[in-house]
């Protein structure tokens, strides 16, 4: 009797070992599942708000870079243009009237590795004031005397191919005159930068206001179609853009011919275009130019087939032009890069 007692009473104890056990399971298991599941959308939510920074940071540009944007010269003679190479890479190109009718676009590039960039010509003094305005590290091949002498004066941070043939080459495979095969590099024009220790660092907000949300024209007012874009500068070149609903970007062309890269082999786009309209006049018996490009003015900002009327205003050469819509708030351009034509007072554009 005792015996069976005894047994009776192991078979108690591990009876309430195995529920002993089952039971810390159990609340392990529960709280496991417990704290986990609230932990889950957690972890989502914060995955979703990174993914939700990133699509809504701006593909153009680094908004967060103090990286200095570099502004290279970029010859337009018809002879050069066939070898065009690196412009899809830059943010923003200007193009303005030069001696002969001819134009030539300084192009700005910033935190790119492009590996041919070119061909470059020489500088003309009102490309400075647009270089000062995107605190850029200016980049050309020789100048005019006036232009040389600017960036003297004005502490241009400057590049030089007559003497910083280092960041040069010349490619003699064209076929074409030797002013034409001056050609640099972002790895090239770094070197070049710090063996002359300029500042690496920009003091200056980008010139344009970027907007990540689509900004569509249509629905203000003055608002017109811009399927097709026509910007005289002379008898000798014409630039104009056409509208692609696919992509959303326009087609560059010069003269009526399709402006193409030649590593690439494809057409140069832009997501932005920005005509500026400005009187410009004789500096010199060579027929250099000169432009009235401190002050107030004209022009036209184009986006997504549709353009506006706008102001432009530039109070002092190194001072940032601002550009408004007529009402006077300040445009706001898409996430895309930016063609600024500089187009003579005497000229006009055709938008349709």
């Amino acid at each position: 009797m005792i015996k069976r007692k005894k047994r009776m009473s192991k078979r108690k104890k591990k009876i309430i070992i195995i529920i002993s056990i089952i039971l810390v399971l159990g609340v392990g298991l529960f709280l496991y599942l417990f704290f986990n599941k609230d932990d889950a959308p957690i972890k989502k939510k914060i995955k979703k708000e990174k993914e939700i920074i990133e699509v809504k940071k701006l593909r153009i540009v680094d908004e967060d870079s103090k990286t200095r944007p570099y502004a290279v010269m970029i010859n337009n003679h018809r002879q050069a243009r066939i070898n065009h190479s690196g412009l899809q890479d830059a943010y923003i190109v200007y193009e303005a009237i030069v001696e002969g009718g001819l134009t030539r676009m300084m192009a700005i590039f910033k935190d790119k590795t492009t590996e041919r960039i070119g061909s470059v010509r020489s500088s003309r003094p009102y490309y400075l004031d647009y270089a000062l305005e995107n605190d850029a590290i200016y980049v050309h091949f020789g100048g005019s005397e006036q232009a040389l002498s600017d960036i003297r004066k004005l502490g241009v941070n400057n590049i030089n191919g007559m003497y910083d043939s280092s960041a040069f080459w010349r490619d003699r495979t064209l076929g074409v005159a030797l002013e034409h095969t001056a050609f640099t590099n972002i790895e090239k024009i770094n070197e070049t930068i710090k063996a002359k220790g300029y500042r690496m660092e920009t003091n200056k907000e980008l010139l344009l206001n970027y907007k990540v949300d689509e900004i569509n024209l249509n629905n203000l007012e003055n608002a017109m179609v811009a399927n097709n874009v026509v910007i005289p500068y002379s008898g000798y070149i014409t630039t104009s853009y056409t509208y692609n609903p696919n992509t959303k970007l326009y087609n560059r062309f010069v003269n009526s011919t399709a402006h193409v890269d030649a590593i690439t082999k494809e057409q140069y786009t832009t997501k932005n275009i920005i005509i500026v309209r400005v009187s410009n006049y004789n500096l010199d018996s060579y027929g250099r130019q000169a432009l009235n490009n401190i002050g107030t003015g004209d022009g036209y900002y184009i986006t997504n087939g549709y353009a506006i009327p706008i102001t432009w205003q530039k109070s002092s050469r190194a001072e940032q032009t601002v550009y408004r819509y007529q009402n006077g708030d300040e445009i706001e351009v898409n996430d895309g890069n930016t063609y600024i034509q500089i187009q003579p007072l005497n000229q006009n554009s055709v938008i349709n």
